[in-house]
C-alpha cells in the first residue's frame, strides 16, 4: 500500500510539472513611476534588490522557480504584489492613488512588513535584509515624493474620494 502511494505522489509531482504558469517578464515600462518621479541611484538600487520582483513587469526568477508547486506560489505570490503595488504601472494611476500608494509604502516600511520575510527565507535575496540606513532612504525617498505631489498639484486631487454605497 506505502509503495502504491509514493509511486502516485511521485507521478503526481511529475505531472504537475507540465502545469504552466505565466511568468511576469513583460518589462512594459510605458507608466514607470520613474517616468514622473525622481528615484536617486541608493533608492533604485534598494528597490532594484529588495521590491522589483515582486512589484514590477519584470521579476528574476531564480531556478527554482521552474518547478513545481513553487512556480505556482511563486506566480501567485508576485500577482499578489503587483496588485497592491506596480511600480511599472505606477503612473497611470490617479494622483490620489499614487499619493495613497507613497503612504503604504513609507506605511510598510516603517513597520518592516515590507520586505517580507519569507523572501529572505534561506539566505535568498540578501539584497532585500534591508539595514535601517536602507529602510530610512526608502522611507525619506516616498515622504520627498508625496511632498512633490502637495507642492504641485491642488489639494483635493491628492485626497481619494470616498466610496458611497449604492443607495437600495
Amino acid at each position: 500500500m506505502l509503495k502504491k502511494i509514493t509511486i502516485a505522489f511521485l507521478a503526481l509531482l511529475v505531472l504537475i510539472q507540465f502545469i504552466p504558469v505565466e511568468k511576469n517578464e513583460s518589462n512594459d515600462m510605458e507608466f514607470d513611476i520613474s517616468k514622473s518621479y525622481q528615484i536617486g541611484d541608493n533608492v533604485a538600487t534598494i528597490l532594484k534588490g529588495a521590491c522589483n520582483d515582486c512589484h514590477t513587469n519584470l521579476t528574476r526568477y531564480p531556478w527554482y522557480s521552474n518547478i513545481q508547486p513553487v512556480k505556482y506560489f511563486l506566480a501567485d505570490h508576485v500577482n499578489d504584489g503587483k496588485r497592491h503595488l506596480n511600480f511599472s504601472e505606477f503612473t497611470k494611476l490617479p494622483l490620489a492613488v499614487q499619493n495613497h500608494k507613497f503612504e503604504e509604502v513609507i506605511e510598510m516600511v516603517e513597520e518592516k512588513e515590507m520586505p517580507l520575510e519569507s523572501y529572505t527565507y534561506f539566505g535568498l535575496h540578501p539584497k532585500a535584509n534591508l539595514t535601517e540606513e536602507e529602510r530610512l532612504a526608502l522611507i525619506n525617498w516616498a515622504k520627498d515624493q508625496m511632498a512633490y505631489l502637495a507642492a504641485t498639484y491642488p489639494a483635493d486631487s491628492l485626497v481619494r474620494k470616498r466610496r458611497t454605497p449604492p443607495s437600495q
